[in-house]
């Protein structure tokens, strides 16, 4: 079963402290709750066009949440931290900013 690569990758994670992480080349992605660490490496090596030296997974649970009397937890994902290999170039998620 081969999947477009943009199946896999769905975002990558923007806040302060990823930030901070990508000044040592590592990246946090939302990806698919159903992808694999070497299904992961493939499809960011096939998007960036980069070597990745390692992946770390971590799956987040969904939070209780309630509108009203309504009550309902949101959805669970998974995030990726990608580690590019010392020799691979930076990703350039906003060059303007």
């Amino acid at each position: 079963m081969s999947r477009d690569p943009r199946d896999i990758i769905k975002r990558p994670v923007i806040t302060e402290r990823t930030t901070e992480m990508m000044a040592s080349k590592r990246y946090v992605f939302e990806v698919d709750i159903r992808a694999n660490k070497t299904s992961i490496k493939q499809a960011i090596e096939e998007i960036f066009k980069v070597k990745v030296a390692n992946v770390n997974t971590l799956r987040v649970p969904g939070k209780p949440k309630r509108q009203g009397r309504h009550a309902g937890y949101t959805s669970e994902w998974k995030k990726a931290f990608v580690q590019l290999s010392e020799d691979s170039k930076e990703l350039e998620f906003f060059e303007s900013v």
